[in-house]
């Protein structure tokens, strides 16, 4: 697919869905993607990129950003509390912010570095006893005890279930972010990104159309 046609749909979708063009965020998804795919991405000017990884991020990142100025890193992958210092270190983002033992150790890392990248809480829309994030329920009061430790989280973040319609999620998703004043919504992939943006998604999470497949190897 490439960039320019995702930014071409992007803007195509907010315009149908009757938003400002500009108003979604593209993060291009470079987990696991050869470093002559990314480094053509980066040429083609675009800057906000998400990783599933710390180690991976640590690994090649600090020298991109040091070639590329403006460079906006954000964790989109599940995050161990033991790498909280490393991905407070690295990413201005973090949209997988779950439990209450990593909204702690986020917090010590943020006071003691004073560095604090903008926080998503991960929200299991389809409660799968499988997958990381709060329960829709759960939500109020997870915010409240984060805010409590000093955190400030900006918006939410889900993954439906693959085999369900996404919208219903979107439309949860949203629904809570109104309910809590979050103004940010971290929703929408490759396959689902047009419907995410007409539900209201400020941020988008686009990977395998950008660069390619994946290989894993």
């Amino acid at each position: 697919m490439g960039l320019e046609q995702i930014k071409t749909r992007i803007t195509a979708a907010e315009t149908a869905a009757g938003r400002q063009p500009g108003q979604v965020r593209l993060i291009a998804v470079s987990k696991v993607q050869p470093p002559d795919r990314v480094e053509s991405v980066l040429d083609a000017g675009q800057r906000v990129f998400g990783e599933n990884y710390v180690q991976e991020a640590q690994g090649k990142w600090p020298a991109w950003r040091d070639r590329f100025n403006g460079v906006e890193l954000h964790m989109i992958g599940p995050l161990q509390s033991n790498k909280a210092k490393q991905a407070v270190q690295l990413f201005d983002a973090i949209h997988t912010l779950d439990r209450m033992s990593l909204a702690r150790k986020l917090a010590q890392q943020i006071a003691e570095q004073g560095r604090s990248p903008d926080l998503f809480i991960q929200v299991n829309t389809g409660d799968e006893p499988q997958k990381a994030g709060v329960l829709a329920d759960e939500l109020p009061g997870f915010l409240a005890s984060c805010r409590d430790l000093g955190l400030d989280p900006q918006g939410l973040m889900c993954i439906p279930p693959e085999a369900d319609d996404p919208v219903p999620h979107f439309r949860l998703l949203r629904r809570l972010a109104q309910e809590n004043g979050l103004p940010n919504l971290s929703m929408g992939m490759s396959a689902d990104f047009e419907s995410a943006i007409a539900e209201g998604a400020t941020h988008i999470r686009v990977g395998s159309a950008i660069f390619g497949a994946r290989d894993y190897g």
